[in-house]
């Protein structure tokens, strides 16, 4: 493709408002050795691209610190940190049987080659991302799903939704006959925490608003527990025994009040601080009782593999709640602040013109 080629790309020029998220026409972008440009047909909106937009993550040494996900960023970037669409071209010592093939990216670079290796830098953070009609990333990023019966939309709502969702069911070590509670449940992540969480066979008792309380039920859960309400007594009406795991994208004052939810053994893993940054919990509670508390960031490698895995068969289909053209992005963004919708959703670059 010739490199006058421009195509539409969504943009953050600085860290701060919607007013810093451009649409612009640039150049399209040409793989390096190892590399493969896709096409992209749809790309999901999450939670850290309105964060890296406003650079809301902080630095060990300086919470309050404008950064992306994981540090400083270079502008302009494009955002996105989902991907889904097809192959249309491939740099040098790439095979070039992926031409044409359908693909999911990977959103993570890691710390290692390793399969439990963990992120450190991200799509549409540290690289330029799904906002635009085409990406260009590693090789050993795509994974191919040509016989998926999943939309493009679908897919594209996988990788850090799902992704984050299925290292916290990973590290939770849910199975079948586990009763769990998922706090947030409406969000992006909870609801692909519900979805994935019932195809491994557990019961998910889910913590949302009462308007949210369908969608949320849609995605299998098979108890709502009002959000307004006094929600850790409604746990343990529902299970009196206790609960196996809590998968928590919400902390705060959450924390302290669910611990005594978990039986014996139980695991709280938490990967989200809607409901605050700091916590407050009474130590006696872990090491008497041998509970864990974890920390969960996206997914490893062997996490994603086996999303892959789902999305192939179609075993776990993401709710999408909307969808708008790249030209939209303005518009996505203001509804996924507002939190008013249950699952995912879309922009769709491939129905963006091209000149």
């Amino acid at each position: 493709m010739s490199d006058s080629i421009r195509m539409t790309a969504a943009r953050i020029h600085a860290h701060g408002g919607p007013e810093v998220l451009t649409v612009d026409r640039i150049p399209v972008p040409t793989p390096a050795p190892g590399q493969v440009r896709i096409r992209v047909t749809a790309a999901a909106l999450n939670n850290t691209d309105l964060w890296t937009r406003e650079g809301a993550y902080g630095t060990p040494d300086d919470p309050d610190a404008a950064t992306g996900w994981i540090g400083p960023i270079g502008f302009p970037r494009v955002q996105g940190g989902d991907a889904a669409g097809y192959v249309d071209a491939v740099g040098s010592g790439v095979d070039d049987t992926l031409l044409g093939s359908r693909v999911v990216v990977d959103p993570a670079h890691y710390d290692s080659e390793h399969d439990d290796a963990l992120p450190v830098r991200i799509l549409g953070s540290e690289y330029d991302g799904g906002y635009a009609q085409y990406v260009v990333v590693d090789e050993a990023d795509v994974h191919r799903v040509d016989d998926s019966p999943l939309s493009d939309a679908q897919l594209a709502a996988l990788p850090i939704a799902f992704g984050t969702a299925m290292g916290m069911i990973e590290r939770a070590g849910v199975s079948t006959n586990d009763v769990i509670v998922v706090t947030g449940a409406s969000g992006g992540v909870g609801v692909a925490l519900v979805q994935l969480a019932v195809a491994r066979g557990a019961d998910v008792i889910a913590v949302c608003s009462a308007s949210k309380a369908d969608g949320v039920r849609e995605a299998g859960a098979t108890h709502i527990v009002d959000r307004a309400g006094d929600v850790w007594s409604d746990v343990r009406r529902i299970a009196p025994d206790g609960v196996s795991a809590v998968l928590d994208v919400v902390a705060g004052p959450h924390v302290r009040a669910g611990i005594p939810a978990l039986r014996p053994g139980g695991r709280w893993v938490v990967a989200g601080a809607l409901g605050g940054h700091e916590i407050d919990i009474d130590v006696r509670r872990l090491y008497l009782h041998n509970l864990s508390l974890i920390g969960s960031t996206m997914h490893t490698r062997a996490h994603f593999r086996a999303l892959m895995v789902l999305a192939r068969s179609g075993t776990v289909r993401p709710l999408i709640a909307q969808t708008f053209p790249l030209e939209q992005v303005h518009r996505a963004q203001e509804e996924l602040a507002s939190r008013r919708h249950v699952g995912k959703l879309v922009l769709l670059p491939a129905a963006s013109p091209q000149s």
